[in-house]
């Protein structure tokens, strides 16, 4: 049995998403306890829920301690399977957060995973966009093995949420190490800007117009997608991803979301501000990527490598996660402005 302290590190639900799915994926039952204990409200939330029941149906697993504010839980995961698979959040909570949690175990399906997420957030607080991993992630993991198409049906934001995504995904016979070692130069820089019923007050445009204003005076220039959308008539909301792609390979990428009272200029100025704070230092990975991607190296075979600007919390919590549970070994130094994070063996 797995044993994991949830209060540990920073005490978030990054400790539940990550144990949940080593655990399904080396077919290991696991105890986690002290869920998000240092956590305003502590114990598990509908979106956290819902992600552990996501990650059971993938794998048939037993589950004890699955219900909201529990804040124990037991899973006992059997073969990771395939198939049409349902979750349904019914807050705006984050989508891109549950996928996060199962997109590893689906790399390990028998066949191939289609996966229906409806009723949740895809652009909320406290979480990557879900532009960020359509654009960013997903693009990043094909080059260590794993295949994955991300569609969005309804943009979802808080409060409401009501967003509803899929996402096909091919199980591949092993994750490859990644090496990323060398920024280079900085080849295009793109992005997606999105508004959701808010088309009469150009509030894409307008969020692109400022994020390009920002990275003109800075000696760059973006192409930035236009998105109108008209897919959630109960939620209207916005957001930017942007992200630079160099010729050694490199994806870096940024985001920012609308809120009421908050202009759209300020959102786009946001954005163009993360990515110039991401790209100036000339890491290989964006501070987001840099805690996504511990489980696929830690499970990977022979040694990874990447640059990244800072150690957030969510990188070091993966990080004191994959190595108790797949008894690997991180190593992180200093590197000029920057931390080499390698995973040996």
């Amino acid at each position: 049995m797995i044993e994991i302290d949830g209060s540990q590190k920073g005490g978030s639900g990054t400790i539940l998403r990550l144990a949940v799915a080593l655990s399904a994926i080396i077919e290991q039952p696991s105890h986690i306890y002290n869920i998000r204990q240092n956590r305003p409200q502590p114990g598990l939330r509908p979106q956290h829920l819902e992600a552990v029941l996501t990650a059971a149906r993938l794998c048939d697993a037993e589950l004890e301690g699955a219900e909201v504010d529990s804040r124990e839980l037991w899973f006992t995961p059997k073969r990771v399977k395939g198939g049409k698979i349902e979750a349904e959040i019914g807050t705006a909570g984050s989508i891109p957060m549950l996928l996060m949690t199962v997109l590893p175990i689906c790399a390990y399906a028998e066949s191939s995973v289609n996966l229906h997420v409806s009723k949740g957030g895809t652009d909320v607080s406290h979480s990557p966009t879900i532009n960020y991993l359509r654009f960013v992630l997903l693009p990043t993991l094909q080059r260590i093995g794993l295949n994955a198409t991300l569609t969005v049906q309804k943009y979802g934001y808080y409060p409401k949420g009501n967003g509803e995504v899929t996402v096909s995904v091919e199980p591949c016979k092993f994750l490859k190490s990644l090496r990323l070692e060398n920024f280079g130069k900085i080849k295009a820089i793109r992005g997606v800007s999105v508004c959701t019923f808010l088309a009469e007050r150009k509030v894409a445009e307008r969020q692109a117009k400022a994020a390009n204003d920002y990275l003109n005076e800075r000696g760059f220039k973006a192409d930035i997608q236009i998105i109108n959308d008209e897919s959630n008539s109960l939620q209207r909301g916005s957001s930017l991803v942007l992200w630079a792609e160099t010729d050694t390979n490199v994806v870096v990428g940024a985001d920012a979301i609308g809120e009421l009272r908050k202009a759209s200029e300020t959102v786009g100025k946001e954005a163009a501000e993360k990515l110039f704070a991401e790209i100036s230092p000339k890491p290989t990975v964006d501070v987001h990527m840099a805690d996504l991607l511990v489980p696929y190296i830690a499970l990977a075979k022979g040694n990874s490598v990447y640059l990244t600007r800072t150690l957030t919390e969510h990188l070091q919590t993966n990080i004191w996660v994959a190595e108790r549970i797949l008894n690997t070994r991180f190593n992180i130094l200093k590197a000029g402005r920057l931390f080499k994070l390698e995973k040996v063996g």
